[in-house]
Order: structure tokens, then C-alpha cells, then sequence
């Protein structure tokens, strides 16, 4: 199986699930959470700033005890940044956006957050609940990075996409138990 990328070219790359590479090549992350595990399959050949950064906070347990803090159905759920009480943690400088890397931010696919600013991801990160073509790069601007994708646990994303929220804050707290790798 391969991601969906720009005019459908995927530079030959295929992932762990179709045995073209090792599982070195192909890390797979499981995300546990309050509401089940989500296991997400890295994409280093067209990531590897993004994944290389990801997996520094992932070896670090900075995602342990953090949450979902921004939930918008029909569109995506985000997290890694706050803990439960609504705090952040230090975070290393921004990286450089990888957005023109041609994976696409198709349903369930996970891509790094930023600020308007288009080097400026640092910790966060999002699941696609949808696919979000006007994320993509180009479209309406340079765009947002996708570096991986769900293998195991859409439904559990579907069912953290669908939490009651406030202000996209989810009411009662969906918490990212851990983030290791398989």
C-alpha cells in the first residue's frame, strides 16, 4: 500500500505494510490513549525532518500524559503539546516544513501543526479526520507536512473526533498516555 501524493506519483516509495522496506525504514509508532491505541506508520524517505523531530519527542516520553487539545469534527484531531491542566513543555527550535514532500493530508494521515508561520512546527502534531486537500501543499499556501499514516486504530481516532468539545477544547480530557515505538 502507498500514500496518495500529488498527481498520484509516489517517487516509488512504498511502505513497511508492502514489505518494500525494512521496519527500520518504515518506523511504526502506538499511541495509547484514554480512548484506545492508534498505531501510525512513519513515512522517512519523504519526511525525514519531520519524523526525525517527532521521533526525538517520541524517545523523550514528551508526549506522555499530554492531550488532545483541539478537536474539530469534519476536519482533524491535534495534540501533543498540553497536559491535562492546559500546560506546554519546552519544546526544541522549529523545523523546517517538509509540506512540498507530496504525501497529502488524506484521512488519517498525521502532519505536523505550525503557526502561520511556515517553518515553525515544533512538538504538535494532527490526524486528518477527513481528507483535507486545502492543507496540502500549494493549494492555498506552502501548506502542512504529512510524515505518516494510521494502520491501526481509525476507529479510535474516529471516536476522539467525535468527543463533545468547547471551543474545540474537548470537555473532558482525551489523553495521550504514551507515544513508544513497535
Amino acid at each position: 500500500m502507498k500514500f496518495r501524493t500529488i498527481a498520484g506519483v509516489t517517487a516509488g516509495i512504498a511502505f513497511a505494510a508492502s514489505g518494500a522496506l525494512s521496519a527500520q525504514d518504515a518506523p511504526v509508532v502506538v499511541m495509547e490513549t484514554s480512548l484506545g491505541a492508534i498505531t501510525v506508520e512513519l513515512a522517512p524517505a519523504e519526511a525525514p525532518i519531520s519524523v526525525d523531530n517527532f521521533l526525538q519527542y517520541v524517545d523523550a516520553g514528551h508526549y506522555d500524559n499530554t492531550i488532545f487539545h483541539r478537536v474539530i469534527q469534519g476536519f482533524m484531531i491535534q495534540g501533543g503539546a498540553y497536559s491535562p491542566e492546559m500546560r506546554t513543555r519546552p519544546t526544541r527550535p522549529p523545523i523546517e516544513n517538509e509540506a512540498q514532500n507530496g504525501l497529502l493530508n488524506d484521512r488519517y494521515t498525521i502532519a505536523m501543526a505550525r503557526t502561520s508561520e511556515i517553518h515553525s512546527a515544533t512538538d504538535q502534531f494532527f490526524i486528518n479526520t477527513v481528507d483535507n486537500n486545502f492543507l496540502n501543499n500549494g493549494v492555498r499556501d506552502f501548506g502542512y507536512a504529512v510524515f505518516g499514516r494510521v494502520i491501526d486504530g481509525a476507529d479510535v481516532v474516529d471516536r476522539i473526533a467525535a468527543v463533545p468539545v468547547s471551543n474545540t477544547v474537548p470537555n473532558e480530557a482525551v489523553v495521550i498516555q504514551s507515544i513508544r515505538r513497535r
